[in-house]
């Protein structure tokens, strides 16, 4: 979750499907199913994607004039969010919103296909896949789940790209929706360029994190949490807005969020309840 690069080439690169018994979420990705079925998180893997492609070059480096950027970066959104029309769809008026951007392929080919199938949506029908060839190396529910998105997903992805294409000052009902590119752009712009190094906190801090943790919650995931305020928290305010779902996927289970999250002391930790995916939170001083 520190190490952004890494972040956004985990939402661009090859995933590899596959697990060693059911704990195992690496067909996954770097997704829970609650951002497959539900979406949660997807604020922020579209603002990770829109910084790495407004400030970076294809190997990480920072690219100039990012400003000048924005329609490229507005592409490689609609890229990797494409999905292909179905097969007896009405073409498309000049006036409305498409959501198949195949034409895109040449420019990006490592996020639509030339059928235009974006990297989201091969990625979903992957998950799929892997587990109706491998049922006993998931658990018990999750056949279920795959078969919800296997009848449902391509439909409802098609809506949620249709509404992030909706203009600011729409007068339609859809126009008040909160996700759309040109909000995940001006949060690209004023958030800047992904990091690309995690961070290591003191060891003197470290060890007061392992005193003041019981032991039935992972240290590692504590000190995540901790390292994440140090490095997010603003020069104006005490609070960070805590990305639960997201950080359900990095530890590869949503105990975290469901769990874990709840246990950590107050003497560390103050939060807010969790809704749509976040949460705010603020480390005390003594864990800063």
């Amino acid at each position: 979750m520190l190490n952004e690069w890494k972040e956004f080439s985990d939402y661009t690169g090859t995933v590899h499907y596959s697990a060693v018994n059911k704990q195992d979420t690496t067909y996954l990705g770097r997704f829970t199913f609650d951002t497959l079925m539900d979406f949660e998180g997807l604020a922020r893997v579209l603002t990770i994607l829109a910084r790495g492609f407004l400030f970076h070059e294809p190997d990480g480096s920072l690219a100039a004039q990012p400003r000048g950027r924005i329609e490229y970066a507005r592409r490689g959104l609609c890229a990797w969010c494409s999905v292909p029309d179905k097969k007896k769809a009405t073409p498309k008026a000049a006036w409305q919103f498409r959501t198949d951007f195949r034409e895109l392929h040449g420019e990006f080919p490592r996020l639509v296909d030339g059928e235009g199938s974006g990297w989201f949506h091969r990625h979903v029908h992957g998950v799929i896949a892997f587990v109706k060839a491998n049922l006993g190396a998931v658990y018990s529910g999750t056949p279920q789940k795959c078969a919800k998105l296997e009848s449902g997903f391509d439909d409802a992805w098609r809506d949620k790209v249709t509404q992030m294409q909706m203009p600011v000052f729409s007068p339609t009902t859809k126009g008040q929706w909160s996700l759309r590119f040109e909000d995940i752009l001006a949060n690209a712009l004023d958030q800047g360029p992904l990091r690309c190094t995690d961070m290591e906190l003191p060891d003197e801090l470290m060890d007061r994190i392992r005193t003041a943790t019981p032991k039935e919650i992972p240290i590692h995931m504590v000190t995540a949490v901790v390292a994440y305020y140090i490095a997010n928290k603003p020069d104006d305010s005490d609070w960070v807005v805590l990305p639960v779902a997201n950080f359900d996927a990095y530890f590869g289970t949503t105990s975290f969020g469901r769990k874990i999250l709840k246990q950590i002391p107050r003497e560390i930790m103050e939060r807010s309840n969790t809704g749509f995916g976040l949460c705010r939170y603020r480390i005390t001083n003594a864990f800063r």
